[in-house]
């Protein structure tokens, strides 16, 4: 059995019945996956940002190593959410780039019926990351997950409306 460890990147929204879960989506289930963690957010094509900064944090190889990981993914709409100049000005701060990005994932493999019974994940930024719900939708910090349970071969991925800074 693996331990249960939580990848920060985005805020978890769970969707209705007919619609949750990554076979809905269009996604393999998580053990048919074949593309790791950073592959399969960059074939979405709504990363964008979240790729370029893991790639100028030097994050790229830690996630796509064994894992698994579970990462809370921002969409580049999360990113625009940000003040103006903020993308840039943490690109050129390597450092605090890095933690934040941490910040968003999880060591181990959490899925979102799993984080509905958590209250929070340490996170690999070593701070811990408040897991909440509000009705049907899942909280991670104050973002909420708009895709779950997105399959790669080295986790999963959650996708949030808000990028995650921790305190």
């Amino acid at each position: 059995m693996r331990p249960i460890r939580i990848l920060t990147f985005a805020a978890l929204f769970i969707l209705p019945a007919p619609l949750q879960g990554q076979e809905a989506q269009g996604y393999a289930p998580a053990s048919e996956a074949t593309a790791d963690i950073i592959e399969t957010a960059k074939a979405a094509g709504s990363f964008n940002t979240l790729a370029k900064a893991i790639e100028a944090a030097g994050l790229t190889e830690t996630l796509k190593g064994e894992g698994p990981f579970t990462v809370f993914a921002p969409t580049d709409e999360a990113f625009a959410k940000l003040p103006k100049g903020t993308v840039e000005s943490l690109l050129q701060d390597k450092e605090k780039l890095a933690t934040i990005l941490k910040y968003h994932v999880v060591a181990g493999e959490v899925s979102s019926s799993q984080a509905m019974k958590l209250s929070e994940a340490n996170t690999l930024a070593d701070k811990p990351l408040k897991i909440s719900k509000s009705g049907k939708k899942l909280m991670v910090g104050k973002a909420t997950v708009t895709g779950a349970d997105i399959a790669a071969s080295n986790g999963v991925i959650h996708v949030i409306d808000t990028v995650l800074l921790p305190e």
